[in-house]
Parts: structure tokens; sequence; C-alpha cells
């Protein structure tokens, strides 16, 4: 039944983001709800971690510079080519560019870990990225736009401690000292991280109705290419070379989700005329999660599935 009910997660995510739209006033007072909400999750993440699991993946490097590289050479890239390939106004290209130079941000933590991807390598590589946000996003907005931008990277960095680093910290000591206690709470946490991930998004189209309103569908049709290509040449260029599915699937996941929230704070906060700038990163807060949980639930659907032959 719980696993009926997680595997149900775009579902609940499609819903949930209709009635946001329907009816923001329900959910945008949640906004202070976020932050906790994500805590949650990452917490049960932790739970799901031992020591083990992340001294592993700093033995592995390599695959840590491969996730870096490909999101920040090929996002961007592929960004200003769908821009350009959609005639979108400057305005417009500005913004999906700016979506695709930023780093990973929580929300491919999560969809990590409802997917059954390797949830360690996943947040090895979110804060990998965001250490080098502060060089990499301004030499490509520059490289690509012409515009030099500030990156806030000390509260970058307040954040990613606070919402990912310290809550998962605290889950993995407890579950690496207390596993076999905590076995049923394991058990339990994937159906909660939906439930909260959820509200998470409802609340997200809610604070954001009034600009998914006014986005025209070009602006909905590069989002979900950009995602889209994102996803499929992570995992493919992972798959051919000769990585596993798990990680194959993680490195799709950190590659194609980029931080949406901090383009629409760079859209706002670099000087650009236009404050339809922001526009393809609030489109990509709700696009990102929605794909992202579709996919989430196949994948896991596809690792709970036994062996055949």
């Amino acid at each position: 039944m719980l696993n009926r009910m997680t595997q149900l997660f775009p579902l609940w995510a499609l819903l949930f983001s209709l009635l946001a739209y329907w009816q923001p006033a329900l959910l945008v007072g949640g906004k202070d709800a976020i932050v906790p909400l994500l805590m949650l999750i990452m917490f049960g993440m932790g739970l799901s971690l031992t020591w083990e699991d992340f001294q592993r993946v700093l033995r592995q490097p390599g695959i840590i510079g491969l996730g870096l590289l490909l999101q920040y050479s090929l996002m961007p890239l592929l960004a200003f080519a769908i821009g350009i390939a959609l005639q979108l106004p400057q305005e417009l290209l500005v913004g999906l560019v700016l979506v695709g130079a930023c780093p990973g941000g929580t929300a491919s933590n999560v969809i990590a870990y409802l997917a059954r991807a390797d949830v360690a390598l996943s947040v090895a590589i979110t804060f990998a990225s965001t250490l080098v946000v502060v060089v990499a996003t301004p030499l490509l907005t520059w490289v690509y736009l012409g515009e030099r931008i500030p990156v806030p990277i000390d509260g970058m960095l307040i954040s990613l401690l606070q919402i990912v680093l310290l809550p998962v910290t605290v889950g993995c000591f407890l579950n690496t000292r207390f596993a076999r206690q905590l076995a049923p709470l394991r058990d339990v946490f994937p159906l909660v991280s939906v439930a909260a991930i959820v509200v998470v998004i409802g609340i997200i189209v809610a604070l954001n109705q009034g600009r998914i309103a006014q986005a025209g569908i070009a602006i909905f049709i590069a989002v979900v290419a950009h995602n889209g290509l994102g996803l499929a040449s992570g995992y493919g260029i992972a798959r051919l070379l000769r990585l596993d599915k798990k990680r194959a699937r993680t490195l799709a996941i950190e590659v194609g989700m980029q931080n949406s929230g901090l383009a629409v704070v760079l859209a706002r906060s670099g000087g650009f005329a236009s404050p339809l700038t922001a526009l393809p990163g609030a489109v990509s807060a709700v696009i990102h999660c929605l794909i992202g949980s579709a996919l989430a639930a196949f994948w896991r659907s596809s690792a709970e599935q036994p062996p055949t032959g």
C-alpha cells in the first residue's frame, strides 16, 4: 500500500499543482514551510545512507567531476540553442540561459532519493556544483549573454548547509548507529517525502501563479525541452561511459535539474531591464519537479521489479 502510494507521486504532484494554480490563496501562506519540509525530506534521505556511502563516492572524484562538466557545459549550451531555435525574445532567452548556468538544487537530491538513484553521489555533486557557482555562473552568462551578474554565494552555502548537509548528516549518523531500530522509520519515510515534496511543489506553483499565467506556450516548450534533453543527455553519456544504471540515473538528475530558484533570484537582482527574465526560472521550478517526479516514479518502479530470466 505504501509502495503504491509512493509510486503515484507524479499524479499527486500534478493534482496538487493544478489545485495550487486554481486556488493559490490556499497555499501561498505556506511559503515559510518550504525550508522545514525540505529539511524533513533530507533527514529521511540521510536515514537511507551510511558513512560508507559517502566514503565510496569520495573515492571516485572523477564521477563528481563528470557531473560538474556535463552540468556546466551542456545545460547553458542547450538553453542557448533552444532559445535561438524557438526565437525566444531576448529577455526570455536570458532567463533560460540563467537556468542552464545554475548549479543543481535541493530538488535534484529529493528526486534522486525517490528514484532510488545514488543519493550520496547526488548530494556530493550538488555540493560541488554550488561551490564552483561563484565562478561558473558569472562566466557562463558573460560568454553566452555578454552580461556580468553577481552570485549570492554566501546565502547559497548557508542554505545548502541548513537544508541539505545538516539534516542528511544527522540522518546518516542515526542510521549508522541505530540501523536496526530505525528500520520501520526508513520504510515509511519515502511516503513522507512524497507528501512533503508534493506540498512544496504546490506552494511553488501558488507563489508563481501570476508568472505562470503570463507565460506563453513557447517558454513552456523551451523549459520542457531543456529539462528533457538534459536528463536524457546525462543518462545517455553516463551509459556510454559504461557507468551502471544507478549512477547514470544520478547523473541524469543532477545534469537535468538546476536550482531554478537561484535563476529567479539572479534575474531579479542582476540588473536586467525586463521582469520577464525571471519567467523561465519560475516555470522551470514547476516543470523540473513535475518531470522529475514522473521519472522518479518510473525508475523507482523499475528498481523494485525483480529481475527476469
